[in-house]
């Protein structure tokens, strides 16, 4: 039997050209990559570099977490607790201590804070020219980051408190509660906001007391409130001139020649709560009190410089940024620095 007979005829296959490609074609079945096809050919990004986004994305995490807690706020706890050693003579080792340690907590507590009012107020921060690159605000940090991140230190706050001594966290417990009201609500009361701001600094130095078993003087506390005050108002008229009112909504409970009026008027006490407490509990050395009496045209001076960068150029936004920036206010610190390291230093140690 001829079996090519019974076999069917070979088929004929026949190539056709394939029709040509679309440009960026292949770019469609990523829809992460459809932003390629507005680039030119030349410069599209291959597959390697468009994965290097995320990583760079990781890298830059730890950073903007470290951005969220505002390190460069720190200043604020060294400049204040500290002050509780004034009235505390002579200094030793424990005493130096225990102020860190309250310096500790209250670097924790004002970082959970930050966290937990910058999550808050991210929505209403992205209209604001400055804050609209806070981390939560930019997008750089999630809000389920920023989360975990508050229980972290929150975790910390409280193993804080327990190895510390017994009951003598109250203040930075007051802080912590009167701050977390001021992000949920009272922060759009005003005046209430910008007292709230101010009672925080007064807590600081009363816990750095509490710690070192120091008397806090009255006279003291006062003039920390009242700078605190005179500077978180001054925030206040800087964000109305930079921002408008629709950023806070308690700005709309002021105007700029109130807060001018509020200022000055704050500035005033604290300069006389300054002198007063120089000359009726500064602990000084005999003889001391002229030297460190010379220190008061400074803390004038330094009030006089703070209104003027507030009402003539139209800044202090920022009071950390105007203690270590402005040169006038730099070296009038320094200054009264070493007058008062004189009159402290010269303290009998017996």
């Amino acid at each position: 039997m001829d079996i090519t007979r019974s076999s069917p005829a070979p088929l004929r296959v026949v190539a056709v050209p394939p029709e040509p490609e679309p440009v960026g074609l292949t770019a469609l079945t990523e829809p992460a990559d459809l932003t390629a096809l507005s680039q030119p050919a030349p410069d599209r990004p291959s597959t390697a570099a468009s994965t290097a986004v995320p990583e760079e994305r990781r890298r830059s995490r730890p950073r903007d977490l470290l951005a969220l807690v505002r390190p460069g706020q720190w200043v604020k706890n060294l400049a204040v607790v500290p002050l509780a050693l004034l009235d505390t003579h002579p200094w030793g080792a424990a005493d130096l201590l225990r102020t860190g340690w309250a310096v500790l907590g209250f670097t924790l507590a004002s970082a959970v804070v930050y966290v937990v009012n910058d999550l808050a107020d991210r929505e209403r921060d992205r209209l604001h020219p400055v804050k609209r690159h806070r981390p939560i605000a930019s997008g750089r940090v999630s809000p389920a980051a920023a989360t975990v991140l508050t229980g972290l230190l929150a975790l910390s706050l409280t193993g804080w408190a327990v190895a510390g001594p017994a009951w003598q966290w109250w203040p930075t417990a007051l802080y912590l509660a009167l701050s977390l009201a001021y992000s949920q609500g009272l922060k759009h009361v005003p005046l209430v906001d910008a007292f709230i701001v101010a009672t925080g600094f007064v807590l600081r130095l009363l816990q750095g007391a509490l710690l070192i078993g120091g008397r806090l003087s009255e006279w003291l506390a006062l003039c920390v409130f009242s700078l605190c005050l005179m500077l978180s108002l001054g925030k206040r008229r800087h964000e109305m001139t930079a921002a408008g009112r629709a950023h806070r909504p308690a700005l709309r409970g002021y105007t700029l020649a109130f807060l001018d009026h509020l200022v000055v008027l704050v500035a005033v006490l604290t300069a006389v709560s300054y002198v007063l407490y120089l000359r009726d509990d500064a602990a000084l050395a005999a003889g001391a009190s002229f030297v460190i009496l010379l220190s008061a045209p400074c803390a004038v001076f330094g009030l006089a410089r703070y209104l003027q960068l507030l009402l003539v150029e139209e800044g202090g936004g920022n009071p950390v940024h105007v203690l270590f920036r402005d040169r006038a206010t730099l070296v009038n610190a320094g200054l009264w620095a070493v007058l008062v390291a004189l009159a402290l230093l010269t303290h009998p140690s017996g």
